[in-house]
């Protein structure tokens, strides 16, 4: 492990815990003085899970990696606590409380290990990936990231600028995974996107707009209302959250429209218009956000591809969004940076096309 990237290459080798359903069980109702059912719930890093209380109310109970550290799970629990402060009605988790008033506690594994447990609302609703996708929902959901990073604006934590291999920008760190990538074809590809990202994007990365961004704003971690999948009801999963470049956020988002539709541009270039309506891009991030979203989907690529390689029993869960990666590269393998940049970018230079 290298040294500079200590804390994710770690997150991302480190098995997570599993402690057993009844344990779980009995961790919330110690805690938190609710008794309740537990329900696995699916997760690259951490343990979490559901829990059903005997009055029907449930909530999401997390407990994180070892490898992670503490700071960088308070920075989570702050964002939450921020965001619920000043944009009450954004559709966020609330943080509970354990029954002494502190946001999280601490756990001893296995091993003697200790890591961190928190407990946050549930949030009703249905993945927007259960869903057929229109163009008012892609718009529904840019307008919501715009809203989210406006609430997002303004806050720190000591902990915001932590190390992540899942930052677009700092994507010339996985250089080393493009040897691990087996089939000769797809490694040329990848290869040839690093040298984009690198030429083109890196260079200019220090003028454009930073903040705390959610950084994981896709379709396994938006919910939407049974009887009306356009009405955004839950955000999840801010485990991917950090200090980074905004126009990151928006490429990384817009990365996972580019399926469904015969033309892959059409879904990002709605969701990047309504983004760009409530807040919008400035002309240097315009410059190179369809290279991002590119490069998310280079990223995507090389770390499932890596990880599943290490964690064969979790394959199916690290490799469900590689396939679209690929595909999505090999769309734009042959289109130069500045058609992809204007196809990305046609709602927010010629309006909306109903």
């Amino acid at each position: 492990m290298s040294a500079d990237r200590p804390i994710e290459a770690a997150a991302l080798s480190t098995p997570a815990p599993s402690l057993a359903l009844v344990e779980v069980e009995e961790l919330v109702a110690r805690l938190y003085g609710i008794r309740g059912k537990a329900q696995s719930l699916a997760s690259e890093r951490d343990q979490n899970c559901c829990i059903e209380a005997a009055d029907g109310k449930r909530y999401v109970v997390k407990i994180s990696n070892p490898s992670e550290p503490w700071p960088v799970v308070d920075f989570q629990i702050a964002a939450l606590e921020h965001i619920a402060r000043v944009a009450p009605g954004l559709p966020v988790p609330r943080v509970v409380r354990t029954l002494d008033g502190r946001t999280r506690d601490s756990l001893t594994l296995d091993g003697g290990g200790q890591t961190s447990v928190r407990l946050l609302t549930y949030l009703d609703g249905i993945q927007i990936r259960e869903t057929v996708r229109t163009a008012s929902q892609r718009r529904a959901m840019g307008t919501g990231l715009a809203k989210l990073n406006l609430a997002l604006h303004g806050f720190s934590h000591p902990a915001a600028c932590h190390d992540l291999l899942w930052n677009v920008s700092t994507a010339h760190r996985l250089a080393d995974k493009l040897d691990g990538v087996v089939d000769a074809r797809r490694r040329a590809l990848a290869t040839a996107f690093m040298k984009r990202f690198t030429d083109h994007v890196l260079p200019r990365l220090s003028s454009v707009r930073a903040q705390v961004i959610h950084n994981d704003y896709h379709l396994y971690n938006l919910l939407v209302a049974a009887d009306d999948h356009e009405r955004i009801t839950g955000v999840i999963d801010f485990g991917d959250m950090l200090h980074a470049p905004l126009v990151g956020e928006v490429a990384t988002a817009a990365a996972f429209h580019m399926a469904g539709n015969a033309d892959p541009f059409e879904g990002p270039a709605q969701f990047v218009g309504a983004y760009h309506a409530t807040l919008p891009l400035l002309d240097a991030e315009q410059e190179i956000v369809a290279d991002l979203m590119a490069t998310r989907q280079l990223v995507t690529a090389l770390i499932s591809e890596w990880r599943a390689a290490r964690y064969p029993e979790n394959r199916a869960y690290i490799m469900r969004h590689n396939p679209a990666a690929w595909a999505a590269l090999e769309q734009m393998a042959d289109l130069t940076r500045d058609t992809a940049r204007d196809r990305l970018l046609n709602e927010v230079r010629h309006g909306r096309t109903l």
